[in-house]
């Protein structure tokens, strides 16, 4: 099958070569003419823009975005001023699934189907799949069929089977009408959030546990540490996190990777800790309070991400000042 990608970042260009290992031709395009170069140099077509893209693509022609949020909805709109009846637009990136249920609306009346795929993997999906949730009508996923089934994982990371009744088992599922695919897409990511924060936090009373072997500030301003005897543990925390990949309730691919980071260097000496969030934690959130559901984990760990940012800075400012105005106590 051809398939047009617009997009070749840290995803898109792997999936093309996914799909050109499975037999499947692609026409490449990038706002880095370089991008493009190195995919045409290993067999996919090259296209300069939209209207290139498109001349080049056999009707019915299907093209797939790999953007940011930020910007996919003009890109999406300009692409599809250009298709025809019977085209399919695809959607793959952390888009708001708002976004998806407002467009595909929109071209309905002119015979263009908008498919949202809520693509989970990241820079490992070339070698072991993508875990695709979609969102469209059914002619048309019926027709991306052989595509999503090459970029899935199958059953051992090579591919699914085209045809096959029960795709959820392969790594991909037809969620519903569209906007589904990108709304269980933004629920996975905010889980996600979660479970990243309780293995950070997990560790981090870890790494605290030798605290009873330290030092401690005798003074106003300094919480005391009842029984230090019961904190003198040199927990090796890659040696922790790779005995609970094995048989472990709470082994995950995320612990695998956390296990393999902790091994290469142990103090993280390469990260910051200022953690960015792409909207995919705000809207899971947006979505539970008008649907009134609780989420009291799924907050927190966003709540986390804005703070290691320092966007909590000017609130800790203000408890300083107030802990100074009404005790005269001074920051350490």
């Amino acid at each position: 099958m051809q398939l047009g990608m617009i997009g070749l970042g840290r995803m898109g260009a792997n999936m093309v070569r996914r799909l050109m290992q499975a037999g499947h031709q692609c026409v490449v395009s990038d706002l880095n003419p370089q991008s493009v170069a190195t995919l045409v140099g290993e067999g996919a077509i090259g296209a300069a823009d939209i209207a290139d893209m498109l001349a080049k693509m056999e009707k019915p022609r299907a093209v797939w975005l790999m953007l940011p949020a930020a910007i996919t909805p003009r890109i999406a709109r300009e692409v599809a001023r250009q298709m025809a009846p019977g085209d399919i637009l695809i959607d793959g990136g952390n888009s708001n699934y708002r976004d998806a249920v407002d467009i595909a609306a929109e071209l309905a009346p002119s015979g263009v189907s908008y498919v949202d795929v809520g693509t989970s993997g990241g820079v490992w999906g070339l070698q072991r799949g993508y875990s695709l949730m979609v969102g469209g009508a059914p002619e048309a996923i019926k027709t991306l069929d052989p595509i999503l089934a090459a970029l899935a994982p199958g059953h051992d990371g090579s591919g699914g089977t085209p045809g096959t009744v029960d795709t959820a088992t392969q790594g991909y599922l037809h969620c519903g009408p569209a906007g589904a695919g990108h709304f269980v897409k933004m629920v996975h990511n905010g889980i996600e959030y979660g479970m990243m924060a309780a293995y950070a936090e997990g560790l981090n009373i870890l790494k605290a546990a030798n605290a009873g072997n330290e030092k401690r500030a005798a003074d106003a301003e300094t919480a005391p540490l009842h029984n230090p005897e019961y904190y003198k543990f040199g927990i090796d925390l890659a040696a922790v996190t790779e005995v609970w990949r094995h048989g472990s309730v709470i082994g995950s691919w995320l612990l695998d990777l956390t296990a393999q980071t902790l091994k290469d260097d142990v103090t993280l000496a390469r990260f910051d800790g200022k953690v960015s969030d792409s909207g995919e934690g705000r809207w899971t959130l947006q979505a539970a309070i008008e649907t009134g559901v609780p989420a009291p984990v799924l907050s927190s760990a966003l709540f986390n991400r804005f703070a290691s940012r320092d966007n909590d800075e000017f609130a800790n400012k203000l408890l300083s000042a107030m802990r100074y105005s009404f005790g005269g106590h001074e920051e350490k």
